[in-house]
C-alpha cells in the first residue's frame, strides 16, 4: 500500500509542477512569437486537442492493463515533452509541441487519478482531494519557478530543460516503483456489474462531468490568463504577473490538504455547492478589482472555488456502479478537461472582441453552474438508499 501510495504522490507532484511551469511562462511565448489573443488561444485549443483525444484512450487502456504500467510510461513522456515546447523555433512547431504536452498531459492525469481512487478505496477513506492537493501544490511550485526564472533572466529553454531534470530525478523513481493499486473494498451494499461504458458519459455523470467542466474552465482560465491578465488589465510587472496562479495554486492546497475533514462534516453536495459560490465571488473580485493585489485576491478565492469540485468529481466518477472505474474517469476527464484545456481558446475568442474583464465574466455564471447541478456528486450507494428505484433501472 506504501509503496503506491508514494507512486500516485509523486506522479500528481510531478503533473502539476510541469504544467504550473508551462502556465508561467506563456507570456514569454506570446511575446516571442508576436502572438494575438486569437493566435494564442488557437495555441492553447492544441494542448486541449492532445489532451481530449488521449482521455479515451488511456480508460480503454487502464481497464485492461491497469493503471500502474500506463503511468510509469507516461511519467517518463511528461518530462520529455517540457523542454520540446521551448525549442519550437515558430508558432506551427509550437502548436506540434503543445499537441504532444497535451496528449502526456491529459492520459497522465486520467491514469493518476484511476490509480489514486484506487488506493483511496483499499484505505477507506477520502484521499483524492489530498492527491489534488499535491497537484496543485505542484503547479504552485511551477509557476513560482517560472516567476524566479523570469527574475533571473532565464529562458524558456533552460528554464523547462532545469525544471525536467530535477522533477525527473525527485519523483520518477518513486512512480517506477510503485505497485499497481491495491484492491478496492468491498462495497457496503451489492451494486451492479460496472460495464464498459461509451466515450461520452450519460445520465448522472454527464452531470459530474459539466460540473467538472464548468471548474476545469475557470481554472484553465486563470492558469493560461492570470498572467496575461495582469499584465494587460492591471498593468502589473512580469515578476508580479507570474504569481497569479501561484496564488490560485496555494489556496488550492490549503483547501484540498483539509479536503477530507470539509468533505466528512459538510458533505460532497453542499461543499461543491459552496465551492460554487466562492468560483462566482472571486470572479467579481478578478472583474472589478481596482488593482494588481485584489485582481490577485480574487485569483486566490477563485482557487478556494476551484479545489475540490474536481477531486469530487473523480472519485463520484470511480464509485460509479454502471461504468467501469477506467472508462467513468476517462469519461467525466472528456468534459472535465474538455472545459479546462477549451476554456482558453474561448477566453481568448472573447478578449480579442471585447476586452479581459468581459471575457472572465463567464466564470461567473460557471460558478452558479457548479451551485445548481451540486446534487449530481452524492455518492452513488447514498443515492440509492435514498432512491431505491435508482437501483432497478
Amino acid at each position: 500500500m506504501r509503496p503506491a501510495l508514494h507512486a500516485v504522490l509523486a506522479l500528481f507532484l510531478l503533473n502539476g509542477a510541469l504544467f504550473g511551469s508551462w502556465a508561467a511562462r506563456i507570456p514569454a511565448f506570446k511575446e516571442r512569437f508576436a502572438l494575438s489573443p486569437d493566435a494564442l488561444g488557437l495555441l492553447l485549443l492544441c494542448l486541449a486537442g492532445g489532451a481530449i483525444l488521449a482521455f479515451p484512450a488511456a480508460g480503454r487502456v487502464i481497464d485492461r492493463q491497469g493503471t500502474a504500467q500506463l503511468s510509469k510510461i507516461l511519467a517518463v513522456a511528461y518530462c520529455l515533452a517540457l523542454p520540446l515546447l521551448a525549442v519550437a523555433p515558430d508558432p506551427i512547431t509550437l502548436a506540434a509541441a503543445l499537441l504532444i504536452f497535451g496528449a502526456c498531459f491529459g492520459a497522465m492525469d486520467v491514469a493518476m487519478n484511476a490509480w489514486g481512487a484506487e488506493v483511496e478505496s483499499a484505505r477507506g477513506k477520502p484521499l483524492l482531494p489530498q492527491l489534488h492537493a499535491v497537484f496543485s501544490l505542484g503547479a504552485g511550485l511551477g509557476a513560482a519557478g517560472g516567476a524566479l526564472a523570469v527574475a533571473a533572466g532565464l529562458g524558456p529553454l533552460g528554464h523547462f530543460a532545469l525544471v525536467a531534470l530535477v522533477l525527473g530525478l525527485a519523483t520518477v523513481p518513486f512512480a517506477l516503483r510503485g505497485p499497481e493499486g491495491a484492491r478496492p473494498a468491498a462495497p457496503a451494499e451489492p451494486a451492479a456489474k460496472p460495464a464498459r461504458g461509451p466515450i461520452l458519459p450519460t445520465g448522472t455523470l454527464l452531470l459530474v462531468g459539466l460540473i467538472a467542466g464548468a471548474t476545469g474552465l475557470s481554472e484553465a482560465a486563470v492558469a493560461d490568463w492570470s498572467a496575461v491578465y495582469l499584465r494587460i488589465v492591471t498593468d502589473a510587472p512580469p515578476a508580479l504577473a507570474a504569481l497569479g496562479f501561484a496564488a490560485f495554486s496555494t489556496t488550492m492546497v490549503i483547501v484540498r490538504m483539509s479536503g477530507g475533514w470539509i468533505v466528512a462534516r459538510l458533505g460532497a453536495v453542499l461543499a461543491t455547492r459552496l465551492s460554487g459560490i466562492c468560483l462566482a465571488l472571486g470572479t467579481t473580485l478578478v472583474v472589478f478589482g481596482a488593482g494588481s493585489l485584489t485582481v490577485l485576491a480574487g485569483f486566490a478565492v477563485l482557487g478556494c472555488g476551484a479545489a475540490l469540485v474536481m477531486p469530487l468529481a473523480f472519485a463520484r466518477a470511480a464509485a460509479d456502479t454502471r461504468v467501469a472505474p477506467g472508462t467513468a474517469i476517462a469519461q467525466v476527464a472528456l468534459i472535465g478537461y474538455g472545459g479546462l484545456l477549451l476554456g482558453p481558446p474561448l477566453i481568448g475568442f472573447i478578449a480579442a472582441r471585447s476586452d479581459y474583464p468581459t471575457a472572465f465574466l463567464l466564470l461567473l455564471a460557471l460558478g452558479l453552474l457548479v451551485a445548481v447541478l451540486a446534487p449530481a456528486l452524492r455518492p452513488p450507494l447514498e443515492a440509492a438508499r435514498e432512491n431505491p428505484e435508482v437501483t432497478r433501472e
